[in-house]
């Protein structure tokens, strides 16, 4: 008994497809590495701008930003402290 299969000759609904004129993956990624690009340089620069226009509220921000990174590091430093010292006393 022979099972006929039918050919797949068409390409996975994944695959991309080369069309005339379209853009290589490389030149896709290149276009999209410059507008990632672009938009970060603009964020930077209104971020200076707004500190430049409003600095005692940029000072106040960085020093919540500071204060909640310092905070997360003691934590931290205190829950593997904890771990330390409960092993201490088994030796």
């Amino acid at each position: 008994m022979t099972i006929e299969t039918p050919a797949n000759d068409t390409p996975p609904a994944t695959a991309p497809t080369a069309e005339p004129g379209s853009k290589s993956l490389f030149e896709q990624a290149s276009d999209l590495l410059g507008q990632a690009q672009e938009a970060i340089g603009d964020a930077i620069e209104n971020t200076v701008d707004a500190a430049k226009e409003h600095p005692v509220a940029a000072a106040a921000i960085a020093a919540g930003a500071a204060a909640a990174v310092a905070g997360a590091a003691y934590g931290i430093s205190q829950l593997v402290g904890n771990d330390d010292e409960g092993d201490k006393g088994n030796g």
